[in-house]
């Protein structure tokens, strides 16, 4: 009888932590996945007919600088008015392309109008994070319904996300249009042409 009495509290206790479990993933995907933010920032300078005055491109180029500008970080201008002149926003994009970058065509929608008279740069900064990781809340035990954990995943997303170099690859990925596929492919195609020889 005690035996009998023990396989049923053991029975009931493997049932119970079963049922503890808020985890109902049963495949290998991993419910843990990055998610990727922006964040804009703004910064009106004074741009009339004359142009970009030195004293705005050395404010510009400070700004670019306590914001560490660099790959992965998009810039556009932003002059719905159409005041500025297009000395002024040549003068950006010299600036710019001093950074290693590119103006972004569209700019994104951002607080306020952009006064009579200037131009508004818009740098645009992407992250990525795996929210909720790790999660260490429920403890491992043994589950016959083949359920991964809730931390699962948490480190080879958490990991992705810290590594890449621009976050918002995560989202769209790269576009191949405009490269040369016959010369991106031209390594492995010598590798699987070349003749095997031995010794």
């Amino acid at each position: 009888m005690r035996i009998v009495s023990m396989a049923l509290i053991t029975a009931l206790g493997l049932s119970v932590a079963a049922c503890g479990s808020t985890t109902a993933n049963r495949s290998v995907y991993s419910e843990r996945q990055p998610v990727v933010s922006k964040t804009n920032f703004v910064l009106d300078l004074s741009a009339g007919n004359g142009g970009l005055s030195s004293s705005e491109q050395n404010r510009l180029s400070g700004w670019f600088d306590a914001l560490d500008l660099g790959y992965g970080d998009r810039v556009s201008i932003d002059d719905p008015s159409y005041s500025a002149s297009p000395v002024a926003k040549t003068a950006v994009e010299a600036i710019v392309a001093s950074y290693g970058l590119l103006i972004s065509e569209t700019a994104p929608v951002t607080e306020g109008n952009v006064p009579a008279g200037q131009m508004r740069v818009v740098v645009t900064r992407a992250s990525a994070s795996v929210p909720g990781c790790p999660d260490y809340s429920y403890r491992s035990h043994t589950d016959f319904q083949a359920r991964t954990s809730e931390n699962y995943g948490c480190g080879t997303n958490s990991t992705l996300a810290a590594m890449i170099a621009d976050p918002e690859d995560l989202v769209r990925g790269q576009n191949a249009d405009g490269e040369d596929q016959s010369r991106a492919s031209k390594a492995i195609r010598a590798y699987r042409d070349k003749k095997v020889g031995g010794q």
